[in-house]
C-alpha cells in the first residue's frame, strides 16, 4: 500500500503530519469527512485527495472558495509532488511522500478534525447521516450552519470578557474607552467606536450604527463607515440580521452568510455579497436594545471567528454606554435650547401684558398673571381709549402652553384693532368674533371679557364672550356675580353672534375683580375645586383696596391647594373706584 503525508502548515494544528492511505481521502467541514476542516468557509466536501497507481491527484469538489496547489488554484484533478503546498481557505499543508517523525493514520475508515487542535483519530460517522435534517442555528458548535457561536449582550456581558485573547479585548477596551473620553456628542461618539473597530478588525470591509429613533420608534443608520467604497453611506445593512440581534439581545457571528441557515431566504443578503459579519445589539441599562453595531468583511480567506466576536461583544458594552450617555448628553442640550427659547418666548408673551396698572384719579387698578408652563393661553390687557376712557380686557384661549400662547398674541392685537374703531365694548365683540370665526382655529375657543370704565362718569360698560362673570363687590353690601345672563358665546363659535352690553354705575369703594378659570379649578389634594363660592368668599371678606385684595385671593388658592402644582393658567385684574 502506498502511503504519502499531508503536513499542517497553517492552523491552530500546525506541525501535525497526517499519514494518507486508501483510495480517497476528502477535506471539509462535513463530519463524514476523513479531514474535518472545522471552519464555515470551507465547503462541506471541499476536496478529496486520491491515490491512481502510486501517484496522489487532488481533486476540487466544486466547493464554494476553490482549492489551490503552489497557490493556483486548480480544475479537475491535479498530480501532487513531493513539497507541493496544498491551500484551503484558511488551511496550509505540505504533500510529503516521506515522514521523519510520527505521524496520524488517515484512511476512509476514520475522520480527524483539523482544527482547534488535532484530535484523535475517531470513527467514521454512520453513513445514515447525510440523510439527516440539518440542524438549527443554536448557541453550540453548528455542523450544518456557518454561525460560529452567538453572545448574550445583555447586563452579564457589560463587564470585560477575558477568558479569550486577553490582550486583544485589553488592546480594544483601551482604544476605545480613551477615544470615548473624549466625547459627549452622540454624532461624534459614533464615528470614534467604527473608527477604533476598523483599527482592531483590519479585515473589516463595512460597518454601521443603527439606532431607534426616540419620536417614531423606528431604526435609522446613524453612522456607517466604509473601507473599499469612497461613499461611507454604501454599506450593505440587512434588517434580517439586525431584527434577530434585537429581538433576541445576543451578538451573532456569521463566518460564512451564504452558509448560515438563518439567512438563507434573506435576499438582502444574498444581493450584498457578504462573507462574514458580526452583529451586536445595543443594550441600554434597563436591558431594552437601542440598536445594534455590526462590521463585515467580502474577504473569504479572513472569517471572523468566536474570539473576534467576544472582542465585539465587550466593545459593544462600552459603546452602548457611550451611544446612552451620548443621548442622554443630545437630550440635555435639547432640552436646555428648548428651555432657553421657553425664557424668550415667556419674555416676548410679558411684554405683550401691561408693565404696571394705568393711573386715574379716584381709581386703583390691580393685576395677576401667571401661566401653568413658561408660557399661557391667560389674557389681559388695560388699554387707554383716545377719550381718556379706561379699557379692562381680560380673556382664555383654550388650552395651555405654546398653541395657546400663539392665538393669545394675535389676540392681543385683535382687540386693540377692534376695540380703538368700535370704541364700545359690545360692538368691538360682535366685529372681533367674526375675524376669529373665520379664521379656521380649528376646536379652539377664546373666552373674552371687555369692561370699559368711564372715570368720569363712573359707570362701566360690560360686554362678555363666555368668559367667567366678574364678582362686584359693593360697599357694605356683600357681593354679586353680574353680567352672568348678558354673556354670549365664546369668540368663533358663531359668526354672526351679537353681544349685549350692560351698563353698571360705581359708588364709592365698589369693586369689580374678573377672574380665570385657573382661579375656580384649582384643586387640593382631595380632588376639591377651589371653585366660584370660594373665590366669591375671599372676595367678600378680603382687604378694601385691590392692590392687597387680589394678592390676598391668590394666597387663599396657595393655601388650598396646600403645594400642588398649579394646573391651569391664572389671571387676575380688578379695579375700585377710591372716591
Amino acid at each position: 500500500m502506498t502511503v504519502a503525508y499531508l503536513k499542517v502548515i497553517k492552523g491552530s494544528s500546525a506541525g501535525q503530519v497526517l499519514a494518507l492511505s486508501g483510495e480517497a481521502v476528502v477535506l471539509g467541514r462535513h463530519p463524514s469527512c476523513q479531514i474535518v476542516l472545522d471552519n464555515a468557509s470551507v465547503s462541506r466536501q471541499h476536496a478529496q485527495i486520491v491515490e491512481e497507481h502510486g501517484i496522489f491527484l487532488i481533486e476540487d469538489l466544486r466547493s464554494r472558495n476553490g482549492t489551490q496547489v503552489n497557490r493556483n488554484s486548480i480544475r479537475g484533478r491535479t498530480e501532487l509532488r513531493d513539497g507541493d503546498e496544498i491551500k484551503v481557505c484558511d488551511y496550509a499543508f505540505m504533500f510529503m511522500r516521506k515522514a521523519s517523525g510520527p505521524s496520524i493514520p488517515v484512511s476512509p475508515g476514520s475522520s480527524v478534525i483539523a482544527i482547534g487542535g488535532i484530535r484523535e483519530t475517531v470513527s467514521a460517522p454512520d453513513p445514515e447521516i447525510d440523510s439527516e435534517p440539518e440542524l438549527i442555528a443554536s448557541e453550540k458548535a453548528l455542523e450544518s450552519s456557518s454561525v460560529l457561536t452567538s453572545i448574550s449582550a445583555g447586563s452579564s456581558a457589560q463587564g470585560l470578557r477575558l477568558n479569550v485573547r486577553p490582550e486583544a479585548k485589553l488592546r480594544a477596551i483601551l482604544e476605545i474607552s480613551m477615544a470615548l473620553g473624549k466625547v459627549l456628542v452622540l454624532s461624534d461618539v459614533l464615528p470614534v467606536i467604527l473608527n477604533s473597530l476598523f483599527k482592531i478588525f483590519p479585515q473589516a470591509d463595512s460597518g454601521f450604527v443603527l439606532l431607534k429613533d426616540h419620536h417614531s420608534d423606528k431604526l435609522r443608520i446613524r453612522c456607517s463607515q466604509s473601507r473599499r467604497s469612497d461613499d461611507d453611506d454604501d454599506v450593505p445593512v440587512s434588517m434580517t440580521v439586525v431584527r434577530q440581534a434585537m429581538d433576541s439581545g445576543q451578538a451573532i457571528l456569521s463566518a460564512d452568510v451564504y452558509g448560515d441557515r438563518r439567512f438563507q431566504h434573506s435576499e438582502s443578503i444574498a444581493e450584498m455579497q457578504l462573507r462574514s459579519l458580526m452583529c451586536t445589539p445595543l443594550m441600554d441599562t434597563s436591558g431594552n436594545a437601542m440598536g445594534v453595531l455590526q462590521i463585515s468583511t467580502f474577504d473569504v480567506s479572513q472569517p471572523f471567528n468566536s474570539d473576534d466576536l467576544d472582542v465585539l461583544v465587550s466593545v459593544g458594552a462600552q459603546a452602548s454606554l457611550a451611544v446612552e450617555n451620548g443621548a442622554m448628553h443630545e437630550s440635555l442640550l435639547k432640552q436646555r435650547d428648548f428651555e432657553r427659547d421657553m425664557e424668550i418666548a415667556a419674555q416676548v408673551q410679558m411684554s405683550f401684558l401691561p408693565s404696571q396698572p394705568p393711573v386715574v384719579s379716584g381709581y386703583e387698578f390691580a393685576d395677576y398673571y401667571a401661566a401653568a408652563q413658561s408660557i399661557g393661553g391667560d389674557y389681559f390687557d388695560f388699554i387707554r381709549l383716545p377719550d381718556e376712557r379706561i379699557a379692562v380686557i381680560i380673556g382664555d384661549v383654550a388650552g395651555k402652553g405654546i398653541p395657546a400662547a400663539l392665538l393669545m398674541a394675535r389676540l392681543n392685537a385683535s382687540v386693540r384693532y377692534h376695540l380703538f374703531n368700535a370704541q364700545c365694548a359690545n360692538k368691538a365683540l360682535d366685529s372681533l368674533n367674526s375675524e376669529m370665526a373665520n379664521s379656521e382655529l380649528g376646536y379652539r375657543f377664546i373666552t373674552l371679557s371687555i369692561a370699559i370704565l368711564d372715570p368720569s362718569r363712573h359707570e362701566l360698560q360690560l360686554a362678555s364672550a363666555g368668559h367667567l362673570p366678574p364678582v362686584f363687590r359693593r360697599r357694605n353690601q356683600g357681593t354679586d356675580i353680574i353680567g352672568n345672563r348678558e354673556s354670549g358665546l365664546p369668540l368663533g363659535v358663531m359668526p354672526d353672534q351679537k353681544y349685549e352690553l350692560l351698563r353698571i354705575p360705581l359708588e364709592p369703594d365698589d369693586v369689580i375683580l374678573f377672574y380665570t378659570d385657573g382661579i375656580t379649578e384649582a384643586m387640593n389634594s382631595r380632588n376639591e375645586l377651589f371653585a366660584k363660592e370660594r373665590a366669591r368668599q375671599v372676595i367678600a371678606d378680603g382687604p378694601q383696596s385691590v392692590t392687597e385684595l387680589v394678592p390676598a385671593l391668590i394666597e387663599a388658592v396657595d393655601a388650598f391647594c396646600d403645594g400642588r402644582a398649579q394646573r391651569d393658567d391664572i389671571c387676575v385684574t380688578a379695579l375700585r373706584r377710591t372716591n
